[in-house]
């Protein structure tokens, strides 16, 4: 995992016009999306195919990707981050554990701008799939440039679960996500741009990406 160091960020949420600031801790966060051959390797699941192995984990819900965190920190023998309970309605988070975890949404908006100010790290076509060059379907990580952190596929191909609430008074449960995809146009590749679902929600060109406290 790539090492993230601390500093600040300021948010935004369009539909509202806030704008906060956030300070992050120094954190690890993988350089790619969750792979299947890695959930398959979580889950006890059989891959679909071999040539998919190294694409994107999809169709996996906000509630599957807590679930799957937890596993993954049990099989590497670290301590879990989410408690869950109440038939998965209620699920903490505790911040100072070593297990995996989603990003916050100020967590991954950092690490995707990686230093830089726009709204893209690197040219579109250089850096993310989408709908203009993608070919209607996800890809195998790793293959468009990085941003400066060494992480990769942070715009386009899958979009990535985060960890928070989006606004709970008029959406409730529903949880962020982040970075556009294979099926998004330009505009909605951005390291800002923000949308939101129910956590149960799950769609083939939505993923997840692993974080670690440090």
């Amino acid at each position: 995992m790539a090492k993230i160091p601390g500093g600040e960020i300021e948010l935004r949420d369009d539909r509202t016009k806030r704008i906060w600031k956030a300070e992050i801790r120094s954190f690890l966060l993988a350089p790619y999306p969750v792979t299947m051959e890695l959930y398959c390797a979580a889950t006890g699941k059989s891959p679909i195919s071999i040539d998919k192995s190294q694409k994107p984990v999809t169709n996996i819900s906000w509630n599957e990707a807590i679930y799957i965190c937890n596993l993954l920190s049990e099989k590497a023998g670290l301590n879990a981050c989410y408690s869950i309970s109440n038939d998965s309605e209620e699920i903490i988070c505790d911040w100072e554990a070593d297990g995996y975890r989603l990003p916050s949404e100020a967590e991954w908006q950092y690490a995707c701008k990686a230093g830089t100010s726009g709204y893209r790290y690197g040219e579109m076509d250089k850096i993310a799939w989408y709908n203009e060059n993608s070919e209607g379907e996800n890809h195998e990580v790793g293959k468009k440039e990085p941003n400066a952190w060494g992480l990769y596929d942070m715009l386009g191909n899958v979009w990535e679960w985060c960890w928070d609430l989006y606004d709970q008074n008029v959406y409730g449960s529903y949880r962020i996500f982040r970075g556009g995809s294979w099926a998004e146009e330009e505009r909605g590749c951005g390291a800002t741009c923000r949308r939101r679902s129910h956590p149960s929600f799950c769609i083939d060109d939505l993923g997840f990406r692993l974080a670690r406290s440090l």
